[in-house]
């Protein structure tokens, strides 16, 4: 059996001081017992990292104290930052795995795409056409920072769009599975140790 792909990072800024485990590998049949335990103070990020970790067959612990006396920003976005580091860090050199990575999810009305490459060319391009402002003690406009954030830190090409739905918390819970989705196929081993480029290099 193939070593599971870990990592454990720690980030301090002035703003938010964040803790992070994470195990790529504990989807079912792999033989890691899955654990996921998210704490960053805002009720809502912590729902879709956890659908996120459920649904890519990851374990993961997160962990963040932030400044939401001030608002949600520093703690959605540096969450993402650091969820993207730990990440790349487990994944390691990009070899013997997919590459790219497709997802959809549907949630009742709301169906959203996602798809991947990692491909160390940072890019990330987001249409959630969301209404509320805010959904729980999120702010909706932070949803295409997190996936922005994730995308540069993790160093990957990521669209995510939502193809329809009227229900914003729909739509953020489809789009995340649907990313978790895309995710795991992306990262799934082939059994080689080919560098899926023809570059020879990612």
């Amino acid at each position: 059996m193939a070593q599971a792909r870990t990592a454990q990072f720690h980030r301090k800024t002035s703003e938010t001081e964040i803790e992070i485990s994470l195990n790529l590998d504990c989807t079912p049949g792999s033989g890691n017992l899955q654990e996921i335990n998210i704490s960053t103070g805002i009720g809502f990020l912590d729902h879709m990292y956890t659908a996120l970790a459920k649904h890519g067959g990851w374990s993961l612990s997160m962990k963040c104290q932030g400044d939401l006396y001030i608002d949600d920003h520093h703690t959605a976005e540096d969450s993402a930052i650091a969820l993207g580091t730990a990440f790349k860090q487990a994944l390691g050199e990009v070899r013997g795995i997919r590459r790219y990575g497709t997802g959809f999810a549907p949630l009742d009305e709301a169906l959203s795409r996602a798809v991947i490459d990692i491909c160390s060319r940072p890019y990330c391009f987001t249409d959630l056409g969301m209404k509320r402002e805010k959904i729980g003690d999120l702010s909706t406009e932070m949803f295409p920072h997190i996936f922005y954030s994730f995308a540069m830190a993790s160093g990957v090409t990521l669209h995510v769009d939502v193809l329809r739905g009227s229900n914003d918390h729909h739509k953020a819970e489809s789009a995340f599975k649907a990313l978790a989705i895309a995710i795991r196929q992306a990262i799934e081993r082939t059994g080689g140790t080919d560098v899926p480029s023809t570059k020879g290099v990612l």
